[in-house]
């Protein structure tokens, strides 16, 4: 239980900064909080909304002025009520927690599908600060659900980084899904390292597309998380639970669960539950 004494896991309630609508159902909320400004691309805090919930969720930013961020998309109670909060509103954060993505090499190659890239967010932005080269692909449904287009498009010119956008219908971009983007990139390139976030389906599908081209794959995964400390055994995969063991996870630990990856999820009671919808995170 000595986990449970850390600065980390102390609930802070603080206000919250500001807000940005990124599309219809998703937002992102700024708040300043001196340790999850120190946090790394990849992990993530527990924010508690009052007389609601407490859930899990990325950090889509985090600076050195003490400003930082999470990117929400509305997909229940929670998350609803989070999403109706405005600037001076109270919240409370425990974190950040887990592990984060480690930058190798020189040229990377990052795949996102829809809430999936907020984490990928902050790891886009230490990356180019690396003077990595950068390859993106975000792939969603429809141009609606396009998250953080405008900054993305910028990269193009800014930052000399490739961006690829696809949607399902062709509103916006290629026509089709990420991973059909990444099979042709792969095809024709080599990168030092695949970066992705996203539904669990995809990430298996981009798991075996890297495995084929035999580029090394850290992957951030999503589980029902309870405690964030290990303990509640809510979030388990494999061997391996997310909370303590992820959520990014590099390919060895990725090679030993892909019998489950994006199959298997945990319901509330524990029971091990088949993932139906190539959307189903």
């Amino acid at each position: 239980m000595s986990g449970w004494h850390t600065e980390a896991n102390q609930l802070r309630t603080l206000r919250i900064h500001r807000t940005k609508a990124e599309t219809p159902e998703v937002k992102t909320f700024f708040f300043r909080d001196e340790l999850c400004a120190s946090a790394k691309a990849g992990q993530f805090i527990m924010l508690w909304i009052p007389s609601v919930d407490e859930i899990p969720l990325s950090l889509s930013s985090a600076d050195a002025e003490g400003l930082s961020s999470v990117t929400v998309a509305e997909v229940g109670e929670a998350t609803r009520v989070l999403n109706a909060m405005k600037e001076g509103d109270f919240i409370g954060v425990r974190g950040p927690f887990g592990k984060y993505f480690k930058i190798i090499g020189k040229e990377a190659l990052i795949v996102g599908g829809g809430i999936g890239m907020a984490p990928l967010l902050m790891l886009i932005r230490d990356l180019l600060a690396a003077c990595v080269k950068t390859t993106v692909i975000e792939g969603v449904e429809t141009r609606d659900h396009l998250l953080f287009l405008d900054y993305l498009k910028s990269l193009t010119v800014k930052a000399d980084a490739e961006v690829i956008f696809t949607t399902e219908d062709g509103s916006y971009g290629i026509k089709g899904i990420a991973t059909d983007a990444l099979e042709k990139v792969l095809s024709s390139r080599r990168f030092d390292m695949i970066y992705t976030c996203g539904p669990e389906k995809m990430i298996r599908e981009v798991y075996f597309l890297a495995k084929l081209h035999e580029t090394p794959l850290q992957a951030s995964l999503e589980r029902l998380m309870r405690c964030a400390m290990g303990i509640c055994g809510s979030c388990v995969i494999g061997k391996y639970r997310v909370c303590r063991d992820g959520p990014v996870f590099g390919p060895s630990q990725l090679s030993q669960v892909e019998n489950e990856l994006g199959k298997f999820k945990r319901a509330l009671n524990g029971e091990k539950i088949p993932i139906t919808s190539r959307l189903d995170p």
